[in-house]
């Protein structure tokens, strides 16, 4: 027979592929690290003695279809992670991680197009889909010097060194925020230039700041921002001469919301960052509540922070892949204790602090599960920086590069390390 059979499940040219119930199984379960799979065909998948990747075609056509099996029911000991070859999942990129972890799981996927790529069509959790890569690298940009508003920015690479200064591009400002986006890149917005303003200024996978955004929402300063639903940020509260608690979305290609209605209690001066891998939260500043943050970026309820409340001027960022970290700030006096922050968004106890108190600095990831916290003031614009490992562990002062300065902000971006 020659030609194209198009009823067939793999839909391969010259091939007529057997149904679901009739794939041609292979004989030899996989009990290997890696695998390399091909179209129209079952595998049973043996993780008992380790993790398995499963590579599948570069070059699939509509129709192709494989199915996977826990052979021994260990996939949630040791999970199966799918390696799209180039190719989309459930129409994310092959850079997010898509794993399978569910006790005696079967999986039979389906490519699509090259829109959607491979589809599962019959599992046991259909929407667990793909977590977005880690941040590898990090920025601080702008903030307040000794004398004058800053446009400048220092790139952070992915173990956590901080470089000399970068000529700024865009508004010199103070108490701005920061977040990234679009799972590699970052966005800084709003602040203050002696007035509030609502500029913002993307910033592409390569750490390159671009220049001013007009204003979307209302202006303000002393505003918090953080990541959320895998490749989204959204900006909230601070002040436009009182305290307020309007949210911004930001959308996966970086473009500013409309004001959101504000939910919980207006306050200055907060922080917020990632958690639970695609979640976030808003802490503290001038009401001494948090406010969780779903993964449809739907802005929750009012909790009371545990430990000291009232602390502003603090910074925030992810650590760890899923957990983040609120550290350093001013209460009656510059404080360097912190407050971790759990995989389900809840905020710990005071620990005490390491390295100089201060108020003012910023913080991001880095590194995949790392964190940096630097700069911010202490009688003086300070430029330390204090890495926090993947324990949430804050360690001691690193001397400073960089100009000092305070009220700055700081983002992850690049998947790339």
């Amino acid at each position: 027979m020659s030609g194209t059979i198009v009823n067939n499940v793999a839909r391969a040219s010259g091939t007529i592929a057997a149904t679901p119930g009739g794939l041609d199984w292979s004989t030899a379960v996989v009990t290997g690290s890696t695998v390399t799979v091909e179209a129209g065909r079952g595998y049973f998948i043996n993780t008992t003695s380790n993790a398995c990747t499963v590579t599948l075609p570069a070059s699939p056509e509509v129709g192709d279809q494989i199915v996977l099996a826990d052979y021994a029911r260990t996939w949630a000991t040791n999970a199966v992670t799918l390696d799209s070859n180039g190719n989309n999942f459930q129409g994310n990129a092959d850079t997010y991680t898509v794993d399978y972890d569910t006790v005696g799981q079967s999986l039979n996927i389906v490519y699509a197009d090259s829109t959607k790529g491979w589809l599962p069509v019959s599992d046991d959790a259909v929407a667990d889909v793909g977590v977005a890569p880690p941040t590898q690298k990090g920025l601080f940009a702008y903030g307040q010097g000794a004398s004058a508003k800053l446009s400048i920015s220092n790139l952070v690479n992915s173990s956590g060194v901080v470089a000399s200064d970068v000529t700024g591009v865009g508004t010199a400002r103070a108490y701005l925020a920061g977040a990234s986006y679009g799972t590699d890149k970052a966005i800084f917005g709003f602040g203050t230039t002696g007035s509030v303003t609502g500029v913002t200024n993307l910033v592409s996978n390569s750490g390159v700041v671009a220049s001013d955004v007009s204003a979307v929402g209302t202006a303000r300063n002393e505003v918090a921002a953080a990541a959320y639903g895998g490749d989204k940020a959204i900006f909230g509260f601070g002040t436009t001469g009182s305290a307020t608690n309007i949210t911004n979305l930001v959308n996966s290609s970086g473009v500013v919301q409309s004001d959101g209605s504000g939910v919980g209690t207006a306050k200055n001066n907060p922080s917020a960052c990632g958690f639970g891998v695609d979640k976030a939260i808003f802490g503290y500043g001038t009401a001494g509540t948090s406010n969780i943050v779903n993964n449809s970026g739907v802005l929750q309820s009012d909790v009371t922070v545990s430990g000291t409340t009232g602390v502003t001027y603090r910074a925030a960022a992810g650590y760890g892949t899923d957990k983040g970290i609120f550290a350093y700030g001013v209460i009656s006096g510059k404080t360097s204790h912190k407050n971790l922050v759990s995989n389900t968004g809840v905020i710990a106890a005071d620990v005490t602090g390491v390295g100089t108190a201060r108020g003012g600095p910023a913080a991001c990831s880095y590194g995949g599960d790392k964190a940096i916290f630097g700069f911010g003031d202490n009688d003086g614009r300070q430029n330390v920086t204090n890495l926090v490992n993947t324990s949430g562990v804050v360690g001691t002062d690193v001397s400073g590069v960089g100009t000092a300065r305070t009220g700055l902000a700081a983002a992850g971006y690049s998947t790339s390390a």
